[in-house]
């Protein structure tokens, strides 16, 4: 939950955090929205389509209706227009993949350059982070002024994406059937 709770202001975070990302990026604090925003940040890691979101909400809900919790049920168009208003406040990432598909994942920390590889083949969606350290400040700087030189140019509330598009290790060695 470390990616977007660091966006929280000073002051805000004291009873529940969710409740103060959702205030400070001027959002209601229903329980749909609640639902929705920390489930995404409980998995930072993972993306996931629309689909996929009202899926794993649903069982997750299910889950939960056994327990003590109250079950939250998200109707497709709620939850399209709930991912809407987090994505365009800043709170959720969306990425289109090669299939034109969007996903969306709790916003990185830090989305100057958050690269990524996506399998033509699976469509799973890995942070290569890890395996590009090495040159992790190489790429911060060429952000950074690819940045730069589009703020010069009046453009505003930007981040980059850094998509590479290929089969992934898991799908090349699968021989075919």
């Amino acid at each position: 939950m470390a990616s977007v709770l660091a966006s929280v202001p000073p002051g805000l975070g004291a009873a529940d955090p969710i409740d103060a990302l959702l205030s400070a990026h001027g959002l209601r604090r229903t329980a749909a929205a609640r639902r929705v925003l920390g489930w995404l940040l409980a998995h930072p890691e993972t993306s996931y389509t629309h689909a996929q979101l009202q899926v794993a909400l649903t069982d997750d809900s299910l889950n939960e209706a056994n327990g003590n919790a109250e079950p939250v049920t998200l109707d497709r168009v709620t939850l399209y227009r709930l991912i809407d208003r987090l994505t365009q406040v800043g709170l959720l990432l969306c990425r289109v993949d090669s299939q034109r598909v969007r996903r969306y994942q709790a916003m990185p920390a830090s989305v100057h350059a958050a690269p990524h590889f996506e399998c033509q083949s699976c469509h799973r969606d890995s942070p290569l982070a890890g395996a590009l350290r090495a040159n992790a400040e190489d790429l911060e700087k060429a952000a950074e002024m690819a940045m730069a030189a589009l703020r010069a140019l009046g453009y505003q509330d930007m981040h980059l994406d850094f998509a590479v598009r290929g089969v992934c290790v898991d799908c090349a060695t699968v021989s075919p059937a």
